[in-house]
């Protein structure tokens, strides 16, 4: 007689695409995400949490490089309706702002964090899920707002630990690109256009010869694959080069410090120059440039020079609904990669105006601008500089020797939990102490509490410091760890200072 099977068990394992994030992780990410909220509120924002779930018809068609809105996003149908989890945190303020417009002050000033997903095919440091941080204001056409948001980009990136002179943010405008397009006689061809600013916007991955080939006929890429190209003519896609080609000079802050053709503080000037003769005859790209200047003297007025914010016309920003500038915050610090080459980390950061957003629910042009971080990336920059601690402290563990004495235990930790210092009680099988003090080990604890009988008899408490006997065991024998005061007896009352003196020291 064949055996029944039983239930089948459900495979231990993460979805594909998506990861954990455990307790070091976890509390990395929200230090970091403070530091920055404080920026924000400093600067006058408040903080909004939008739903999870969006209709598919709120989220529209502004995803990146797909052109169907339920296509990249996890959606599913309810009662007629198709819903789907938001891929980005500026759809659904574009609904707020329209759904709550007679509420909110105008202009609003919001920040969000959380996460969002894509169905999008992972890869290498490419999830399904992942975290943003976005800072935009809604209603106010005024290119200040604008600076304002590269000025407060660019305090949170110090607040978090990025020096200055470890980043740049760079700033473009998309009516300057429109004036390219202008110029090279495709202004009246959305599609194309559109095709034009994702293959230029590709120029750090695949540099100017690769544009060139995307630009026209196509080119293979590493893995022998051709790509098709967008199908401009010689002349049209030269016509682009020469415009990237102009800010070969700007690629860095480290340049243009170094740069003794003109004064550092006047190269945003001399740059905003160099394109308003590149689209000379396009108004919309003069008026672009004009953007441009006024941004530089607003933030240079607040003391923002060209060692933090400066303008780059490479800046294009793959995301349709971009109007007007534009800005990304690159890392220029090197890191090595996965084959020990050194290579700069990259942008962290972006964002820029979308004036057309809002009008899509309201009918009426809403002018909004805003920046995105890229959490994961930035957390990873920190890592990289050595800002990130190794590990995040554990709890101090008060250890269990008379399970008939559980409640002086316990009376130990709320001693510990009030004085605001983080402390448990072991709550396995305390027979054998040994695995105890592995427990302590295991959560990182920088204190274990011991009370026997003895101890307790005479109103005492054992403190052992977990950190310094470490750092002895690691250089001494048995006998010279033993003499050393790695643990030591204190009177049960004084227990919440001597913990706290030892963790003071070792901060």
């Amino acid at each position: 007689m064949a055996k029944t099977k039983g239930p089948r068990r459900p495979k231990a394992e993460t979805p594909k695409g998506f990861r954990d994030y455990f307790g070091t992780e976890v509390t990395a990410r929200k230090a970091m995400l403070d530091k920055i909220a404080d920026v924000y509120h400093r600067y006058g924002f408040d903080a909004l949490e939008t739903s999870a779930v969006e209709t598919v018809e709120a989220l529209g068609k502004f995803l990146p490089d797909v052109d169907r809105p339920n296509e990249g996003v996890f959606a599913w149908e309810e009662d007629s309706d198709w819903l789907a989890l938001r891929y980005d945190l500026t759809a659904p303020l574009a609904r707020v702002a329209a759904q709550y417009r007679n509420d909110l002050p105008t202009p609003y000033r919001r920040y969000a964090m959380g996460p969002v997903w894509r169905n999008e095919k992972p890869g290498p440091g490419r999830f399904r899920q992942f975290y943003q941080c976005d800072a935009d204001t809604v209603g106010a056409a005024s290119v200040a707002a604008d600076a304002e948001i590269c000025a407060m980009l660019s305090d949170a990136l110090e607040a978090v630990g990025i020096e200055r002179g470890d980043y740049v943010i760079r700033v473009n405008n998309r009516k300057v690109l429109d004036g390219v397009l202008e110029l090279m006689g495709i202004g009246d061809q959305p599609e194309l256009c559109a095709a034009v600013l994702r293959t230029i916007d590709k120029v750090d991955k695949v540099g100017f010869s690769g544009v060139a080939e995307l630009l026209q006929s196509g080119r293979k890429d590493s893995s022998g694959a051709f790509i098709d190209g967008v199908g401009l003519t010689t002349a049209q896609a030269q016509r682009c080069l020469d415009y990237l080609s102009m800010t070969s000079t700007a690629k860095s802050a480290e340049d243009i410090s170094a740069g003794e053709d003109f004064d550092r503080t006047g190269y945003n000037s001399f740059i905003a120059e160099e394109i308003r003769e590149a689209i000379s005859g396009s108004n919309i790209g003069c008026e672009g440039v004009k953007e441009l200047e006024e941004i530089a003297s607003l933030l240079a007025a607040q003391g923002y020079g060209p060692d933090r914010i400066i303008i780059d016309p490479s800046v294009v920003r793959g995301l349709g609904y971009y109007t007007g500038p534009v800005f990304e915050a690159e890392l220029t610090f090197e890191i090595l990669d996965e084959k020990g080459r050194p290579r700069q980390f990259g942008s962290v950061a972006g964002g820029g105006r979308y004036d057309d957003l809002v009008k899509r629910f309201t009918g009426q042009p809403v002018p909004a601008t805003g920046v995105s971080i890229g959490v994961d990336r930035l957390l990873a920059a920190l890592a990289a500089k050595g800002r990130l601690d190794a590990a995040a402290q554990g709890p101090v563990v008060v250890t269990v020797m008379d399970r008939d004495r559980m409640a002086d235990y316990m009376a130990m930790v709320g001693d510990l939990r009030a004085a605001g210092i983080r402390a448990e009680m072991y709550l396995g099988n305390p027979k054998n102490f040994g695995n105890q003090l592995k427990y302590a080990d295991k959560r990182g604890s920088p204190i274990a509490i011991i009370q026997g009988g003895d101890e307790a008899a005479k109103g005492m408490v054992q403190i052992k410091d977990l950190i310094l006997g470490a750092k002895i065991a690691q250089q001494a024998t048995v006998e010279e760890w033993k003499s050393q005061p790695a643990q030591v007896e204190v009177p049960r009352d004084n227990l919440v200072q001597a913990v706290r003196d030892i963790l003071d020291r070792h901060t």
